[in-house]
């Protein structure tokens, strides 16, 4: 940072300003002020008074010089908003200067790295969009990756999971995420940090002991009541300036999560050859006999039930294991696999079969997938397939 001051000083007084500006809200994040702290640095940069409210507390207003004002929201120049009802200004009378947006812009990011979120989430659980950006986009430098990890709090040395979180609801992905990072911390028991990263969220798992159980934890909160329609998509342990080939695991994994089923958090590490169907484009999918049978029991209300046991064998890998994932008493699964058997012409007490049938169980939840993404119409292999998902998964 000091070296990139010295060169910009020498070219622009305003832009060696701008960073000197990024550079002190950095560092009051990093050094985790209060809000109190945070609010008198920022009336002393901005050489005006500033201020922040937030629902469950008083407003909190500095003078320039230190002095504490009087906790009234006044008439002031276009207050910021952040995350969980935080608003932040400036109250500069007259003409605003011309770093007061930057200001400002910083002001809001270092209110919502440190104000305690409502969801039960630490501060530093809600991380900077700008900082994740940095660790997962693979456009940036070591240097910048490894400042980013100092930033958000991470151990350089131990293993991060990111999960690659989505709605099929519509909801913000970002507060899923939280939701569901708020309720399985405590069995991680390490550091987690989620911020909204386009029409997904990237939610960083640093856990102390074995990475392994990130998806055990995980995996017993979307599917359920409280969140049934999150997915998930989790990506390998790596050490954190490697922290976006998990994103981009997790993404891809994401491809077969389907919301409110056991399948709704996967493991790319669980994946393995599957994985690769991945590359195989969708036409070639949609085309494929096996796929092709599959898809035409989704069109009728049994044909659907029949297919949901059948899943639910390939998983389990015997029939009361399967009745028992789903619930059921074994003979109902057996009389519904049986009805699929006789549809489908397989024989699900032949291994190969039940190979066929995961495969093409899995490349019908990619079409599904390609689908939600406007890259495949999934209609054109047969009407009706599945439960339309609204949730766009960007992939690039």
């Amino acid at each position: 940072m000091d070296r990139l001051l010295v060169k910009l000083s020498g070219l622009d007084a305003g832009a060696e300003a701008a960073v000197r500006i990024i550079a002190a809200f950095d560092r009051l994040v990093e050094r985790q002020v209060p809000v109190g702290a945070l609010t008198r640095a920022t009336a002393a940069l901005a050489q005006c008074a500033a201020g922040i409210g937030r629902p469950d507390d008083p407003v909190v207003r500095f003078a320039p010089n230190g002095d504490r004002l009087d906790d009234e929201y006044p008439d002031v120049w276009q207050p910021r908003r952040c995350g969980d009802g935080v608003t932040v200004w400036l109250e500069r009378p007259g003409i605003p200067n011309e770093l007061d947006d930057l200001i400002l812009e910083r002001f809001a990011l270092a209110a919502c790295a440190l104000t305690p979120s409502r969801d039960g989430l630490q501060p530093r659980d809600i991380a900077d969009p700008a900082l994740t950006e940095v660790l997962i986009s693979g456009s940036h430098s070591a240097e910048d990756r490894a400042r980013a990890i100092r930033l958000l709090g991470l151990d350089p040395y131990r293993p991060v999971r990111v999960v690659a979180v989505a709605t099929t609801s519509g909801d913000n992905a970002d507060l899923a995420a939280r939701a569901l990072v708020s309720r399985v911390r405590s069995a991680v028991a390490g550091r987690a940090r989620v911020a909204p990263i386009g029409s997904l969220a990237a939610a960083i798992l640093q856990p102390r002991s074995d990475p392994s159980m990130v998806v055990s934890d995980l995996g017993g909160a979307p599917g359920t009541a409280a969140a049934p329609h999150t997915l998930a998509g989790v990506g390998s342990a790596v050490p954190p300036h490697l922290a976006r080939q998990s994103w981009l695991q997790g993404k891809l994994a994401l491809r077969f999560a389907a919301a409110g089923t056991v399948s709704a958090v996967i493991d790319h590490d669980q994946l393995g050859a599957v994985a690769l169907l991945a590359d195989v484009p969708p036409d070639r999918l949609a085309a494929n006999p096996d796929v092709v049978a599959l898809a035409a029991l989704t069109t009728t209300d049994g044909g659907r039930i029949e297919l949901e046991a059948v899943g639910a064998l390939c998983r389990a890998g015997s029939l009361r294991q399967a009745a028992a994932s789903l619930h059921m008493h074994h003979s109902t699964v057996a009389a519904r696999i049986a009805r699929a058997e006789l549809k489908l012409g397989w024989s699900f007490a032949d291994p190969s079969d039940v190979l066929r049938a995961s495969i093409a169980l899995h490349a019908l939840q990619l079409l599904r997938s390609s689908a939600d993404d406007g890259a495949f119409p999934v209609t054109a292999v047969v009407s009706g397939f599945g439960e339309a998902t609204a949730v766009r998964r960007h992939l690039a």
